[in-house]
């Protein structure tokens, strides 16, 4: 079988321990865990862990049956990456000087589609939200200029198919 990205859904509550118990799945398998962002999610009192990893499909469903065997999880999902919506965020630091004394930089916040969050003497903050490629792209461009600091988040996503989880959780309590 061939490798491919998953984006792994899991709906679960909110306990303290969850995360270190789901990433030790991960551990033992000696797989990467490529993106991480837990939220709120469309349902009262339950939170959403969104993990990207790179595997096989038979890994990856192996992973979410034992994900789904935590006490805390109401359900894991895993989905291709055409079969989801996702983008990630980034924040990039420059100096200053570099936003009035190069034309360049300027075209790339504008061939971007980033946006300037702040400007101060010492130093501006782009902000570019995108696929993980667009991001990519962004900071190699940038990077000739050096970038002060520089952080991107974790995937954030959702499926192009209805999620099961919300007609189940309604089914329950009824």
């Amino acid at each position: 079988m061939e490798k491919q990205w998953f984006t792994i859904s899991v709906y679960s509550e909110n306990n303290v321990g969850l995360l270190n118990r789901i990433s030790g799945i991960f551990l033992k398998r000696h797989i990467n865990i490529e993106s991480l962002n837990v939220s709120k999610s469309e349902i009262d009192e339950v939170s959403k862990f969104t993990i990207v990893v790179h595997t096989t499909e038979k890994w990856v469903h192996n992973i979410v049956g034992q994900i789904e065997k935590q006490i805390e999880v109401i359900k894991a999902f895993y989905h291709t990456d055409d079969e989801t919506i996702y983008q990630e965020s980034a924040l990039f630091k420059i100096a200053s000087g570099l936003l009035f004394d190069e034309r360049q930089i300027q075209n790339i916040i504008k061939d971007s589609n980033s946006q300037i969050v702040t400007v101060s003497r010492d130093f501006f903050v782009l902000a570019k939200s995108g696929r993980r490629s667009e991001i990519d792209e962004m900071h190699d461009q940038l990077k000739p200029f050096g970038i002060m600091q520089f952080v991107r988040s974790g995937r954030i996503s959702v499926s192009k198919e209805e999620m099961q989880i919300t007609a189940m959780l309604t089914e329950f309590q009824e």
